[in-house]
């Protein structure tokens, strides 16, 4: 696949078949993501990978109850409450994978090189089939303590990139794009 369709194809996908991903697919799909440029080639992410269901279900539970109780009047997040709220609602969609990418140093970069290392690992997996959604409704549980202890993840770790991974349903529709503004600056 051209790299420019992907780019442009790509969506946020938000419901998946039960289907496991492979293994293997997995592993090139992460080995994509550390081709992503990174400050100084310092490679300072891991990367956690979770298919256990259970787990996912109570991550997902967690992570909206602290949502709830740290959401501030007036924020991006607070018109979606109810659906929050809801027992029904899984934040991971039902995805059978979630890949996690962690920073292992605490500075800007490291948080940047993830980002980067995320767009890879998405624009893979649509070469490959596959859907992606990056789970932000995750990130601020997975960072406390009872986030990292449920995962068993090292104290130093510090998870960037909720990034769900599985079979599409069906492809989104694309949403609309604003212009980009651009500040020329002539020769």
């Amino acid at each position: 696949m051209n790299v420019m369709d992907a780019i442009y194809h790509r969506r946020s996908v938000r419901e998946y078949t039960e289907a496991p991903v492979d293994a293997e697919m997995i592993r090139l799909l992460i080995a994509a993501a550390v081709q992503a440029p990174n400050a100084m080639n310092r490679q300072t992410w891991s990367f956690v990978v979770v298919e256990d269901q259970a787990m996912l279900a109570r991550c997902s539970e967690q992570a909206k109850a602290h949502l709830l109780a740290t959401l501030a009047p007036g924020s991006d997040a607070e018109r979606f409450r109810e659906q929050l709220a809801s027992p029904s609602f899984d934040i991971f969609h039902g995805a059978p994978t979630l890949i996690l990418i962690c920073a292992t140093a605490d500075d800007e970069w490291a948080t940047q090189d993830c980002c980067l290392a995320a767009q890879n690992l998405m624009l893979a997996a649509f070469a490959n089939g596959l859907g992606t959604c990056w789970i932000g409704f995750a990130q601020a549980w997975l960072n406390q303590p009872d986030g990292k202890k449920e995962l068993g993840l090292p104290a130093h770790f510090r998870p960037i990139a909720p990034v769900i991974v599985g079979h599409p349903k069906g492809q989104p529709v694309a949403t609309s794009r604003h212009g980009p503004d651009i500040l020329w600056i002539e020769r």
